[in-house]
């Protein structure tokens, strides 16, 4: 009886621990996510298995058809040709596809013809998928093969059923990537009867990328032949082989050290071979996050579009360490745990506009990491990251946006990194000589005539001036905001103050010509990706300056509207991410996503109100073409994430979200120490769209904005909608956001 009271005494104190220590989602929030969303037309979102901001995206791969296979994928493909563990999600340049699997049959035998290089591919329809947050699945008729994928972390971990009879085989390549990069050598090995090991270094879009990896199987090879080497790459492809059908199961870990380093991140994260608890656990981790906000709403694809957009936030930035934290720095060398979590796949010119600011609200534990990531790789590279790729500096995109990131979260009161050793890497990031920062700081503008795209660099740096300079008021550095307050207004130098666009400024100070407002040569012409239209407005830390160089608020709004009225003409030779028109606003490319709430700068919000509501349902739907452009690493559904519950961030780092029109009848934010803030849009409805009066916590708010020391205050904010535009909210200046700090 003694050891009976013992043991319930300890059972009680068991699952009491478990019940502090678990947080109970009672929703399956993964229900509502359908990740083929962005697969079809522009989106080039990843499809598989991953976990969230997980170092393995898992899933499979086509034969690259072109610029909308950048992830590997695309939903118009009908051909398989295997599984591979890293993938982009979103970008507009491909790289990674890294290491290989293709399950395939007894009678697969290698034809050794090198202009099929693929014959292994096999044929398929989305009906054989199955695409769930954590999962994939296949099958693969060809062979006759049920595929299913999974993953934690840094392990991908494959579930394949023979179903026919004789032997069962994999093949594993290291060729093929996504088609974007090239194979400078690889390694295939076998280490013992169920392990191979191996790496694959190639050169792409990320210049030297090194991704080392270890396998384990659940049965004993058979056979392990090489079917294809090359003096020059090593070995590129292995044909491995099983004895009988049935079930197989193969445990992938990823390195970007070394093989042991993949063999050990098995260990740690897979240590037994039950892929479905393994998915159960990728599965709570993505309700986890999924729960941070919860909607509620009527409208089912509605919901499914936010669950979604919300999904691919979180597929990048990627881990890029070990389990036991030592990652491969910018430098190349091996660097031991520093302590936090390091990341990868930064697509800064894109994600600083939204997807950052996001993360301050509901990744509030990976900021800090974020940070000291970028920290880390100013100290090996000599500044901070412009588009970092697995240990690489691609230099694309225009500007220098780990800035604002950095400003932002210090300015929200983020204080896991040395806030003195930011401000320096980011003072002296901006006063480099490359990328036309020579000519900024020599006269203040940089030539049409000295480089490509000079107006679109030029702008986004004056973004990023404003950030420095906010953090350097902040800090107490006096001369340092001043220096970088006047850089932050150069973006002056390119308004033509005689037609009201900005645009090229020659060496001698005349206008380049000839000029046409509309015309957007990629890459060869004074802007990135878009044209003066819509870089005219690419003024979100100084929009009262913008104003008054229109000639006032009048003359603003009426060259606004027409931004949204023109006819949605593309010139020959245009960039094929200005997508997603309303006029000449291109939704789906980021320099115009803070454009729709300039009205609220002006006074009328209720303008603000429609085209928000306008983008939100025609840009973005629940269907596998639902993204109206490239997905950019989660920029596009974090802009769709934020105004869906009624804010965006014009400016990316003073603190403040513009108001614009909910979408939802009532948004829960989970907050840290279990607070929450509630967004309630009363009378909601798709005629509904005009906000009519706010309280907040019960009072009357005259705002047009909120705060972020709000916001994580917890607190219930609730918007009076209606049919018809109350002119009057918004139209008094001290109801109007400002170019300040909050």
């Amino acid at each position: 009886m003694k050891h009976f009271s013992v043991f319930l005494f300890l059972f009680v104190f068991l699952i009491s621990c478990s019940t502090k220590t678990k947080t109970v989602i009672d929703t399956d929030y993964t229900q509502f996510v359908n990740p083929l969303i962005g697969s079809d037309y522009h989106g080039h979102v990843f499809v598989g298995a991953s976990v969230p901001f997980g170092a393995v995206q898992l899933g499979p791969n086509n034969p690259t058809q072109g610029w909308d296979w950048c992830s590997g994928y695309h939903y118009s493909d009908s051909l398989l040709i295997g599984f591979a563990h890293t993938h982009l999600s979103g970008t507009g340049i491909g790289d990674l596809g890294d290491i290989l699997f293709m399950p395939v049959n007894g009678n697969y035998q290698p034809s050794g013809d090198k202009e099929n290089p693929y014959d292994w591919r096999a044929k398929y329809t989305h009906s054989d998928e199955v695409v769930k947050p954590g999962y994939y699945s296949i099958h693969i008729k060809k062979y006759n093969v049920d595929a299913e994928l999974t993953t934690s972390e840094r392990v991908g971990f494959h579930k394949y059923n023979y179903k026919g009879t004789g032997n069962s085989k994999v093949i594993i390549d290291l060729k093929y990537g996504t088609g974007w990069d090239k194979l400078v050598k690889g390694s295939l090995v076998q280490v013992d009867k169920t392990s191979i090991k191996g790496f694959r270094f190639s050169k792409g879009w990320a210049a030297d990328q090194r991704i080392f990896f270890y396998t384990k199987f659940s049965k004993p090879i058979v056979s392990f032949n090489i079917i294809d080497s090359d003096e020059k790459t090593g070995e590129i492809t292995a044909l491995v082989e099983f004895k009988g059908a049935g079930e197989l199961l193969a445990k992938t870990g990823i390195s970007p050290i070394s093989e042991n380093g993949a063999h050990q991140n098995i260990k740690v994260e897979i240590a037994g071979w039950d892929f479905d608890s393994t998915y159960k656990k990728a599965k709570r981790s993505w309700n986890n996050e999924l729960s941070k906000i919860a909607i509620e709403t009527k409208n089912s694809a509605d919901k499914t579009t936010f669950y979604t957009a919300f999904f691919h936030t979180m597929i990048a930035p990627a881990l890029f360490n070990d389990a036991n934290g030592n990652y491969r720095g910018a430098d190349k060398k091996v660097h031991k745990n520093p302590g936090f979590e390091t990341y990868t796949i930064f697509s800064l010119w894109d994600t600083y506009r939204a997807a950052h600011p996001l993360f301050t609200l509901v990744q509030p534990e990976r900021v800090n990491d974020f940070v000291n990531t970028m920290l880390a790789i100013y100290d090996q590279q000599g500044k901070l990251p412009i588009w970092h790729l697995n240990g690489n500096e691609t230099n694309t995109m225009v500007g220098y946006h780990a800035i604002p990131v950095i400003a932002d979260a210090y300015l929200k009161g983020f204080k896991g990194f040395d806030a003195e050793r930011a401000f320096n890497a980011m003072k002296s990031s901006a006063l480099r000589n490359e990328r036309g920062l020579d000519f900024i700081k020599k006269q203040g503008f940089i030539p049409a005539d000295s480089q490509v795209e000079s107006v679109a660099r030029a702008m986004e740096y004056a973004i990023d001036d404003w950030c420095i300079a906010a953090m350097a008021k902040r800090l107490g550095k006096t001369d340092d905001y001043k220096l970088f307050s006047k850089r932050a207004k150069y973006y002056k130098t390119y308004f033509d103050d005689s037609i009201k666009f900005v645009r090229g400024k020659m060496a001698d100070g005349s206008w380049r010509t000839p000029f046409n407002p509309i015309s957007s040569q990629h890459r060869h012409d004074d802007f990135c990706e878009g044209n003066s239209w819509q870089y005219t407005w690419l003024v979100p830390q100084d929009v009262e300056g913008l104003i008054a160089l229109h000639g006032g608020e009048k003359p603003f709004v009426k060259k606004l509207d027409s931004l949204f009225t023109i006819p949605s003409t593309k010139v020959e030779g245009a960039s094929a991410d200005i997508s997603g028109l309303i006029g000449q606003y291109a939704h789906g490319n980021e320099p115009s996503h803070h454009i729709s709430y300039l009205y609220t700068y002006a006074g009328e919000q209720w303008k603000t109100a429609e085209k928000v509501r306008e983008i939100c349902t025609t840009m973005y739907t629940d269907q596998p073409d639902g993204l109206c452009g490239n997905e950019d690493c989660g920029q596009m559904s974090a802009w769709y994430v934020l105004s869906s519950m009624g804010m965006y961030p014009v400016n990316p780092a003073n603190g403040a979200y513009v108001f614009g029109s909910p979408l939802f009848d009532k948004v829960t934010i989970k907050l840290p120490s279990k607070k929450s803030f509630e967004i309630v849009a009363e009378n909601n409805s798709r005629e509904n769209m005009y906000i009519q009066s706010v309280t907040l916590n019960g009072e009357p708010y005259d705002k047009t904005f909120i705060t972020h020391k709000t916001i994580v205050k917890g607190g219930k904010l609730v918007f009076q909608m209606g049919n018809k535009p109350n002119f009057e909210y918004g139209k008094a200046m001290s109801s109007r956001p400002q170019s300040i700090v909050y």
